[in-house]
């Protein structure tokens, strides 16, 4: 999508510090805010009416939270003349439980509150180019701190649907496995006596064939699924 701005929507409840951040935004060329909401709700309306390519969403506000409007952002129906956004959730700590909800309703990663402007620049770019902000040994870090699961028997919408285990060879399982734990192409490939490029096409297929989005979903469909 080179050449073109990438759509931003902003939702904070803080005017403040929403004005921060657009003018941080909107100082680059490729980039705009198109819309801010002061609540979810308004803010997964507007994401979808503006066409938004990545939205900034805070986790903490009155009425629907970040969490619930991360959450019916990304589970649209199927006939949306668009595929949904990506969301980067806002949050002033690490190891934050709602961090977690919301990258486990689907969410492609977390961005500190007081980073660096640059740092918001380049999330915002790399989700949009279809990568995680956060790595997946990071997420399951944060999924191990902070001990957050789904009740029992229930699995995130985001990740009801998609593909089986069973999908996977042999091979793909053990890739899986250790890509769930939060292990990198070259962590599994000397595990494995691979070679990183086999190990990358392997979580290649292993995407596809799980219909997951990137190595964070992963991590997730595991943890929802009670595979780690």
């Amino acid at each position: 999508m080179s050449g073109s701005v990438i759509r931003v929507v902003l939702v904070d409840d803080q005017p403040l510090f929403r004005a921060g951040v657009r003018m941080v935004v909107d100082s680059q060329a490729d980039l705009e805010v198109v819309a801010e909401a002061d609540d979810g709700a308004a803010g997964a309306a507007a994401a979808l009416e503006h066409r938004a390519d990545v939205v900034l969403m805070d986790l903490r506000m009155p009425g629907v939270d970040g969490i619930e409007a991360t959450r019916r952002i990304l589970t649209r129906p199927a006939s949306a003349a668009a595929p949904p956004p990506r969301v980067i959730v806002l949050t002033t700590f690490d190891f934050d439980e709602a961090a977690a909800r919301a990258i486990r309703a689907g969410a492609s990663g977390f961005v500190l509150k007081d980073a660096d402007p640059e740092f918001l620049l380049s999330a915002i770019r790399t989700v949009h180019a279809g990568d995680a902000v956060v790595s997946a040994a990071a997420v399951r870090e944060l999924f191990e701190h902070v001990g957050t699961a789904p009740a029992a028997g229930r699995v995130s919408p985001v990740f009801a649907a998609r593909g089986s285990l069973r999908a996977l060879t042999a091979r793909e399982k053990e890739i899986f496995a250790l890509a769930a734990r939060g292990l990198s192409n070259a962590e599994i490939a000397a595990a494995e006596f691979l070679s990183e490029a086999t190990v990358k096409t392997h979580v290649s297929r292993v995407l596809g064939k799980l219909e997951l989005r990137d190595r964070v979903q992963l991590v997730v469909f595991a943890h929802e699924h009670g595979l780690v």
